[in-house]
């Protein structure tokens, strides 16, 4: 028998959560009930769950304290939960670094969301997260075997984590039977213009991107620094830096292999696992990135600046630049 919701969404917020990916949803959750009657369609119900302070009683009503010294109403999580067909959301925790993570996801209230996350996925509820949230969803076992996104610069962490996760960070937002994960903290208005568009339908969805400005966004690509890509790696520093140094010319993959004194093979595997994308992919990324660097603080024309990268013609650059950001050079051109 399916069950009814009483509610169509449950916030669950972690101590020290991301104050803004925090405010997105509720904010975007808010909007949608607003529009809704336009668009002739129920208003979203939602709720929110404090973790931090799950041993409450379960009709308290607390502040879960954010990060920046903001805070937020909550009611704590109860300790045995029942199956509700709402969706569970875990905004941005705010974090960006491994040693961050691995500690975070260590205390008490994390492990209580984990447990909790297991349960309402094991009774068939759909689990949602963005940014460094979607490693609560590793630690609890539901990215195995599935497709997932994350902050572009935590996907190597994740895939090394999970390997039986597809991680795509070139994503903005992947759903896989029941699990919904978005890229960086932003990227959460696009994990709630899905979560919104996949329960109430498009028409509202669309009501609220219009009414909040928000553009529809596939892939993070556009917003990868290839140099943060190296994430720790002296070795994917170095290479960036050299790539950057010797465009127009582009190296290959045996050029950068015997500048950097391994066989190419080696020098992939060490790519894929510092940035979990391909040699290739991170050549592309720097020369993208000088590209739009170029496109927004010169007057040189498309031609001149597909030289600079090292393609042959304007062409060759705009149709590198529709595959891997979905847009053109004049869209990156400050001022049109």
């Amino acid at each position: 028998m399916r069950i009814q919701p009483m509610h169509d969404f449950t916030i669950l917020v972690l101590e020290g959560a991301y104050p803004s990916s925090v405010a997105l949803t509720i904010d975007m959750l808010s909007a949608a009930a607003a529009m809704s009657a336009r668009v002739g369609v129920a208003a979203p119900r939602w709720r929110v769950r404090g973790v931090a302070n799950a041993v409450a009683g379960p009709a308290a009503v607390a502040k879960v304290p954010l990060s920046h010294g903001l805070s937020i109403d909550a009611t704590p999580l109860p300790k045995t939960s029942r199956a509700d067909g709402s969706i569970w959301i875990v905004p941005g925790l705010g974090l960006d670094s491994p040693a961050e993570l691995s500690a975070r996801l260590e205390r008490d209230d994390a492990r209580v969301a984990i447990k909790a996350l297991q349960a309402h996925a094991r009774r068939g509820g759909t689990v949602a997260a963005s940014c460094s949230a979607v490693f609560l969803l590793q630690a609890a076992g539901l990215l195995t075997g599935r497709r997932a996104t994350t902050s572009w610069w935590l996907a190597p962490l994740l895939q090394g984590l999970e390997p039986a996760c597809t991680v795509d960070a070139d994503r903005m937002v992947l759903e896989d039977r029941g699990v919904v994960t978005g890229g960086a903290a932003l990227a959460q208005a696009d994990l709630m213009l899905h979560l919104v568009r996949g329960r109430f339908g498009a028409a509202l969805a669309d009501a609220v991107s219009r009414v909040l400005l928000l553009d529809a966004r596939h892939a993070q690509a556009p917003f990868i620094v290839p140099s943060l890509l190296a994430s720790g790696s002296d070795l994917i520093a170095n290479i960036v830096a050299h790539v950057e140094s010797a465009l127009p010319a582009m190296p290959g993959l045996s050029e950068l292999a015997a500048r950097f004194g391994m066989s190419e093979r080696t020098l992939s595997r060490h790519v894929r696992a510092a940035t979990g994308r391909s040699t290739q992919d991170l050549l592309q990324s720097v020369r993208l990135g000088r590209a739009r660097t170029l496109l927004a603080t010169s007057r040189m024309s498309v031609e001149q600046i597909a030289e600079q990268v090292g393609y042959g013609d304007a062409t060759a650059l705009r149709r590198m630049m529709r595959k891997l950001v979905g847009a053109t050079p004049r869209q990156f051109r400050v001022g049109g």
